[in-house]
């Protein structure tokens, strides 16, 4: 595995982990990793961008790896996540940073940009956009949308029910979750018909192996973020859509107005579910480049590294030097 600078910081109540890679003085990038993932999710991207000059920071956010996991539903709320990049950056002097986050690492991403408009001064995020404040809490929509039928956010929100199917074999899970949403199967095949009280994992496909892009240096530091916790703590964040539009209402008419990109993968499940945000995302984020990445599912960052590395620095060569 390549080596990369690690620490740990005692930042708003927690322990946060942090590698890092570059050169101490380059412009900053932080990328913040989603759900069920880890750090080294963005290896390829640390490498790519520690080489173009960039300093390089990759939390393990909260209820990851070495990173603190409060056992409190609370504690998981955009706002909290959000204050914990915040004080962070904070602690370690800067003024001046681009944020990349994907999955539930966009979010938070999206919510930085609308919290410190003057320090967050470029964002990119992928697989989830953004599309203002919805008018009521994400889950109550969720809820009268599949009143009959399974869905997985539905189905994390009791706790220890989803707890008890992922942690009883944390290595399949993870293979689980990365083929059954990637480019190896069919787009929607993640978000297929089930009835109420399904299991997660019914009706999917266990590969048996981890997917070529995640080979086994990769696939040790997913199971070691997992092994000894499960995810407990990684799951909270799901629990959370109540709160996240509560705290947020302050939030409720800001747009984003630095310079953004979104990348999607052309076989993401999630551009299905958020097919109505991405129509409204232009609407929300003033000065947005958007591509869709090519046969690719959601593990777009892992399953197209070069195809995503490649719009990535053309947009923070063009558009961060321009911003600081």
């Amino acid at each position: 595995m390549h080596s990369f600078e690690h620490q740990l910081l005692s930042v708003n109540g927690i322990t946060l982990s942090i590698y890092s890679a570059g050169p101490a003085d380059g412009p900053v990038v932080w990328l913040l990793h989603g759900f069920p993932e880890s750090w080294y999710s963005w290896r390829h991207q640390i490498r790519m961008l520690a080489e173009a000059g960039y300093r390089v920071l990759v939390p393990e956010m909260r209820g990851y790896g070495q990173t603190s996991a409060p056992d409190d539903v609370s504690s998981y709320d955009l706002m909290t996540v959000c204050a914990d990049i915040q004080a962070a950056m904070n602690l370690l002097g800067q003024r001046s940073v681009a944020v990349v986050g994907h999955d539930w690492g966009a979010p938070v991403a999206w919510h930085l940009a609308l919290l410190e408009p003057q320090r967050i001064k470029v964002i990119a995020a992928m697989a989830v956009p953004y599309g203002g404040r919805p008018k009521r809490p994400a889950i109550e929509i969720i809820r009268s949308q599949f009143a009959d039928r399974f869905n997985y956010i539905l189905y994390f929100q009791q706790p220890g029910v989803a707890e008890a199917e992922l942690d009883q074999d944390i290595p399949r899970t993870l293979r689980m979750m990365m083929h059954n949403t990637s480019a190896a199967v069919p787009k929607d095949f993640f978000l297929q018909d089930k009835p109420v009280g399904s299991s997660l994992y019914q009706g999917m496909r266990d590969p048996g192996a981890p997917p070529a892009w995640c080979d086994s240096d990769a696939f040790a530091v997913y199971l070691a973020t997992f092994e000894g916790r499960g995810f407990h703590g990684a799951l909270n964040w799901y629990r959370n859509f109540e709160r996240n539009w509560q705290r947020t209402a302050p939030l409720a008419e800001r747009k984003i107005e630095q310079p953004a990109l979104f990348l999607l993968g052309d076989k993401d499940p999630v551009g299905t579910l958020e097919a109505h945000t991405l129509q409204k995302m232009p609407s929300w984020v003033s000065d947005l480049e958007q591509y869709i990445v090519e046969d690719c599912g959601h593990w777009i960052q892992s399953e197209q590294p070069e195809q995503v590395n490649r719009l990535l620095l053309s947009f923070l060569e063009r558009r961060y030097a321009q911003a600081r």
